[in-house]
């Protein structure tokens, strides 16, 4: 297993987007880096398009799209569940 918890948001700079970088940054923990991917960029539009993500805002971790992003949107609950905030170590 992975020291570090690999967390990607996909974001159109909305302020729905706003409020899920606000969700995941308040409950990340010191295993978890974070990386913003924006829909304004290539590369981000890329990424977002190999993990099938096609609605914004949305959440990968460790390279997985969280499910409650595949239709409705991130919520604390189900990134709890992927580990978001439980230190690795």
């Amino acid at each position: 297993m992975s020291e570090r918890r690999q967390i990607e948001i996909f974001s159109a700079g909305c302020p729905l987007c706003r409020d899920t970088i606000e969700l995941v940054n308040d409950m990340a923990c010191s295993s978890c880096d974070i990386l913003i991917h924006h829909m304004r960029d290539a590369a981000g539009v890329a990424r977002a398009n190999a993990l099938g993500i096609r609605a914004v805002p949305a959440v990968a971790v460790d390279g997985r799209l969280v499910d409650c992003c595949a239709g409705q949107g991130p919520d604390a609950a189900a990134l709890r569940a992927l580990g978001i905030g439980q230190s690795l170590t």
